[in-house]
């Protein structure tokens, strides 16, 4: 046995009691899903047959088609607004030295330890005299806005990598300012876009408070929501309908995740050294 091959045997027994934590609340989800109705609360931990029956009864008795079009249009719209304004914010905080460039820096720093439930009251006030509550729209304006500090934050440590020298070389070659930020300096920080993007994204598709606080009808619900609702207030509580709902929800952001972690990681670690 090769040098190689006995490093990563002993790395996946190291890794295999944290693989099995991760995966653990999927299997239960996944399990509970396929269960028939009257076996959910059965002690046994496999089902008699698999119900996959489950997702369909899921899908049209829950409402969940509109309520992951809603998550998806929120997730969307915010994260291109965050990432809209964040670009040249970012990139004015490293190109740029001016008066209060430093307190700026410490000031979106400092935002990102608010929670957003000590300012849920102000929002919503906010969100009624605008006659955005029950509206999608204020939720993803809000989303959009509390995403701008965490995105800029990203983006500016990766775009000091970039070497000054490039868009000085455009600029000797007759290009504006502009011209040389869209066509040299923008594809060079694709990579660190798409990584603050997708998180971005992500923390709009998992966010609860603000939409529990602003969204009112199911029409309008997101997912994390609409799960919610299957749970909350209810006498009694089909768990296999909630289940699956969950597991519906999470297991895309999940795939996602696992798929692109290599760029993520990559992506944050670029930005980290200079």
């Amino acid at each position: 046995m090769n040098s190689k091959l006995r490093r990563s045997i002993l790395s996946w027994l190291f890794l295999s009691p944290l693989l099995l934590a991760a995966l653990f609340p999927f299997a239960v989800m996944l399990i509970t899903a396929l269960k028939p109705r009257e076996e959910v609360l059965n002690p046994h931990w496999w089902p008699t047959r698999l119900a996959w029956e489950n997702f369909i009864d899921m899908w049209s008795a829950t409402g969940f088609g509109q309520a992951l079009w809603n998550s998806l249009y929120v997730g969307i719209l915010s994260t291109l607004i965050a990432i809209a304004a964040s670009i040249p914010f970012a990139y004015a905080l490293n190109r740029y030295r001016f008066a209060a460039r430093g307190f700026l820096s410490r000031f979106l720093l400092v935002s990102q330890m608010l929670s957003p439930i000590v300012l849920v009251i102000g929002l919503f006030r906010l969100a009624a005299s605008l006659g955005l509550v029950d509206n999608t729209n204020g939720v993803v304006f809000i989303y959009g806005a509390f995403n701008i500090a965490f995105t800029v934050w990203m983006l500016q440590s990766y775009f000091a990598t970039i070497p000054r020298d490039l868009e000085e070389a455009a600029w000797l070659e007759g290009a504006s300012a502009t011209r040389a930020l869209i066509k040299v300096f923008l594809p060079l920080a694709l990579p660190a876009i798409a990584v603050t993007a997708i998180f971005s994204f992500i923390n709009a598709w998992n966010e609860f408070v603000i939409a529990l606080t602003l969204l009112r009808s199911q029409e309008v619900y997101t997912l994390p929501i609409q799960v919610f609702s299957l749970v909350a207030g209810r006498y009694t509580i089909e768990w296999h309908h909630v289940m699956a709902a969950a597991l519906v929800a999470t297991l895309p952001v999940a795939v996602l995740f696992a798929w692109l972690q290599r760029y993520l990681v990559r992506g944050l670690g670029v930005g980290a050294v200079k």
